[in-house]
């Protein structure tokens, strides 16, 4: 793929990616509302963005053009595999609560997902209209919300990415929207090895903890170069072993 613009990260995690584009010599930005780590270039309500642009009202979107990217990094907390655990009944958050107050923390989770599902499909639908490049990531797993219940289908799976040199092994599913990924090689002993059980929960009620989310930067490296410019590394093939 070939990116004659600039890329637009945007949510948690972009500016990891953000950094890794610059060094490969391509513009890249990020967004997101929070700047917990001191470096977002824009810190934009990416949400009301995307109502707005869905709407057919000016938005951040009409800046971006065919020969940018956007790399999107979309919440995944209400899609988990984890909130089956809520929709059920038996997440440990659930435990001290009467029948009503669980009931009604299972309402509310319920409500949310749909907004944040709603969001995910505009946002989807406002790139895919206006021609606008854009990859999508969120963790995989079978029991994933958005596996069995999207218009759109990831197009391929990184079913371990500790073998590009992340920190953990965590299937990782990605969309391709007006455009293709490439197909590229590059192996490398991950920093750390562990293997991460797609459904394990964060620290705070079903969210991804920080560290858990965490992207290393070769694995952002090795991605961008693989699957976004088709770029072929030196001294990346290097053979590794995930300590289960």
């Amino acid at each position: 793929m070939e990116i004659k613009g600039k890329v637009h990260c945007f949510f948690e995690q972009s500016g990891t990616f953000k950094n890794e584009f610059i060094k490969l010599g391509i513009p890249a930005e990020d967004y997101d509302i929070q700047n917990n780590f001191g470096q977002t270039d824009h810190t934009d309500d990416l949400f009301e963005e995307i109502e707005k642009a869905y709407g057919g009202g000016q938005s951040l979107f009409d800046s971006i053009t065919p020969d940018d990217l956007i790399m999107a990094f979309f919440p995944c907390i209400y899609f988990c595999e984890n909130n089956q655990l809520y929709f059920m009944g038996n997440h440990r958050n659930l435990e001290k609560l009467n029948k009503k107050e669980r009931a009604d923390t299972i309402l509310k989770r319920s409500k949310d997902r749909a907004h944040f599902y709603e969001l995910a499909l505009k946002m989807f639908t406002v790139c895919d209209i206006k021609g606008i490049r854009l990859i999508v990531e969120n963790p995989y797993a079978e029991q994933h919300f958005l596996v069995n219940n999207f218009p759109y289908s990831a197009t391929f799976i990184d079913r371990n990415r500790a073998a590009r040199g992340d920190y953990y092994k965590k299937p990782t599913q990605y969309w391709f929207i007006n455009c293709k990924p490439t197909d590229g090689q590059s192996f490398q002993r991950a920093k750390m090895h562990k293997k991460i059980a797609s459904g394990a929960h964060g620290a705070h009620g079903g969210l991804c903890s920080e560290e858990r989310s965490m992207i290393s930067p070769d694995y952002a490296r090795n991605f961008i170069c693989d699957f976004i410019l088709g770029r072929v590394q030196k001294n990346t093939a290097v053979q590794y072993k995930i300590i289960f």
